[in-house]
């Protein structure tokens, strides 16, 4: 096919199909190249004074400093025997791949540290993972006689947490039951972690299967087994715990990126100066603040929302809703009328056409100063291209949104929903996820501010690539917002470690302090609601914002969490009349959750059994 017709500025390159995982034929990819060019043609009228984002050339061993800092590890570092504690605690909850992970990026922090001479002592990489093989053998090594005290602390810790509940189906014991799950090709198992998987399928037989060059025409149908302990989506957990999601994800990407091959480095941005006022290239967390003092718990800027709905509004079967672009002066004058009446209330909504609010849409995306996908992961989304299969490419994925900022998120996610409701009307409006992606694609990863012409290049030469990362980010949205199970497992894990230094702390302050009534007052706070007044099998369940009165429920082994709250609802009708099922949800608190709203499948008995110490409170979810 002839790429001729583009212009110079934006020659189209010979795209070589072997290298790209999805090939799709040229026609397809025309939308492609014509998006782009109207993206450069508006960039151009509108960005000729523009100021750009600098990627800093990281220093070495800056970015895997950086890496630590971001997964929580920074302590690792510290001089305090308390923080490098915590560190311990959390080490301990890493499966084999993701302690290999993290192992790597220490080595390198301190061979850098020793050539910087830095002032305080570097710890040796041994010392610090050597608690790892601790827990299956003793091992005989020479230590500082100052910090014997520390690492018996270490060990001892580490032990206790090994006492807990086996929550982790990842660590390296447990590898072995690979053999015994029985594998498909469209299951995806979210009870043991990613790498691991790969790890163990890496030279079996079923591994250089999947190695084999696959279907590039078809997507299949990846389905998430039923977890009777409840599926877990992002929003579901509390504030707290996210932040440990968020530091095992980043770990467990790592992990899996250094087992299949492919290189993984985030991006540092230097700041530069934006607006923060308007609506159209203005920082999201900005939008958010300005929009939230007119409409209080606003998650979605309020323009990118009633974009959104201006398209529907005019109904989705237009044909090429999304590749037809609106008239070029047209949508430059819309976007500066909005600007100056958008929040005064005054911008006339019905002389906006349908395509003209299309490509609003995407210039708000594009004109973002740091890229929805981030400045840190665009290059990490982009890379999921190079990753053997489509189930790891999946898996990649499904880390990478855990890892975007919630604002970014959340305006993700409104997006995706959007695009796969106009491809549910294909048949009239001729769109397809494939000329979707391919439409869109150029929006979400090709970023204005980025200076670097290199930057700008592989955004062509990676065009069917990063269209396919955009078609599995639409098609498989709802499983990408999900929580692996191996990650809750481990979240669980180190609240109970947690949880279990901290009684250790207390009682040795009420020792020292020798109280006897200090003492009973400590043992009657920790003695647990179920153990107190609640017989074995049978579990209390509130309502405090709905009812004064609990229910007492008798756990059976079909029970789920849909038959509490239905018989709740049943039973307190004149209270929350109101209400409807929808907006009610039982929710598992403490024990070793902070908390977590619980999925309309979830089993009773079986997560009873996984946290016996929560408490159950049936409340709305707030959105």
């Amino acid at each position: 096919m002839n790429h001729e017709n583009s212009k110079k500025s934006t020659e189209r390159p010979q795209f070589d199909r072997s290298s790209s995982q999805d090939s799709v034929d040229e026609l397809s990819m025309d939308d492609y190249w014509k998006e782009l060019e109207n993206i450069h043609e508006t960039s151009e009228n509108n960005h000729k004074e523009q100021e750009v984002v600098v990627v800093k050339e990281p220093d070495e061993g800056e970015l895997e400093e950086e890496w630590l800092k971001e997964a929580g590890l920074s302590n690792l570092f510290s001089e305090s025997t308390g923080d490098s504690l915590d560190s311990m605690v959390f080490l301990s909850t890493l499966t084999r791949t993701q302690t290999a992970a993290v192992q790597k990026r220490v080595e390198t922090v301190s061979q850098t540290l020793r050539k910087k001479n830095k002032p305080y002592q570097v710890p040796d990489v041994r010392d610090i993972f050597r608690q790892q093989s601790d827990s299956k053998e003793k091992v005989s090594g020479e230590s500082e006689p100052s910090s014997v005290t520390a690492r018996e602390n270490k060990n001892e810790a580490q032990d206790e947490v090994k006492d807990d509940l086996d929550f982790s189906l990842g660590i390296s014991e447990k590898t072995s039951l690979l053999e015994d799950v029985p594998v498909s090709e469209t299951d995806i198992n979210l009870e043991i972690s990613f790498a691991e998987q790969a790890a163990n399928l890496k030279d079996s037989s079923i591994g250089k299967m999947c190695k084999g060059k696959e279907d590039d025409t078809l997507l299949p149908n990846f389905r998430l087994p039923k977890d009777k302990t409840g599926t877990t989506k992002i929003g579901d957990l509390a504030p707290q715990d996210m932040k440990k999601v968020y530091s095992l994800a980043l770990i467990e990407l790592t992990a899996l990126y250094d087992l299949l091959g492919t290189e993984f480095k985030q991006q540092k941005a230097i700041k530069i100066k934006t607006k923060d006022s308007g609506l159209f290239g203005v920082p999201l967390s900005v939008l958010l603040e300005q929009d939230q003092k007119k409409v209080p718990g606003t998650r979605i800027p309020l323009i990118f929302h009633k974009l959104i709905s201006q398209i529907e509004e005019a109904r989705l079967d237009t044909e090429g809703l999304l590749r037809i672009p609106g008239v070029a002066a047209r949508v430059k004058s819309l976007c500066q009328e909005l600007e100056a009446k958008f929040y005064e209330g005054t911008f006339n909504w019905e002389s906006v056409k349908q395509h003209d609010a299309a490509s609003l849409l995407k210039l708000f995306i594009r004109e973002l100063p740091q890229p929805l996908l981030t400045v840190e992961y665009l290059k990490a989304f982009q890379d999921v291209q190079n990753l053997p299969t489509k189930k790891h490419q999946l898996q990649a994925l499904n880390l990478l949104v855990l890892l975007l900022p919630e604002a970014n998120r959340d305006t993700l996610k409104m997006l995706l929903e959007f695009l796969q409701r106009v491809i549910d009307h294909r048949d009239k409006n001729k769109m397809t996820l494939n000329n979707v992606a391919m439409v869109m694609a150029p929006n979400l990863f090709t970023f204005h501010g980025l200076g670097s012409k290199t930057i700008e290049q592989s955004e062509f030469v990676m065009a069917a690539g990063t269209a396919n990362v955009m078609r599995f980010m639409i098609k498989y949205q709802k499983l990408l917002w999900t929580i692996p199970k191996f990650i809750v497992n481990q979240v669980r894990k180190q609240n109970t470690a947690c949880q279990k230094k901290e009684k250790k702390d207390k009682a040795m302050k009420k020792l020292l302090k020798k109280m006897a009534y200090d003492k009973e007052k400590h043992e009657k706070q920790d003695k647990s609601p179920n153990d107190a007044d609640v017989p074995q099998g049978v579990i209390r369940v509130q309502a405090p914002h709905l009812s004064k009165v609990s229910m007492a429920i008798q756990l059976t082994e079909e029970l789920k969490a849909s038959d509490i709250v239905a018989r709740f609802l049943s039973q307190k009708s004149g209270v929350v009349q109101a209400l409807k099922k929808e907006e009610v949800f039982l929710y598992e608190i403490g024990g070793n959750i902070g908390e977590r709203c619980l999925d309309d499948d979830t089993y009773m008995k079986d997560l009873y059994q996984l946290n016996p110490n929560a408490e159950w409170v049936i409340k709305c979810k707030h959105s």
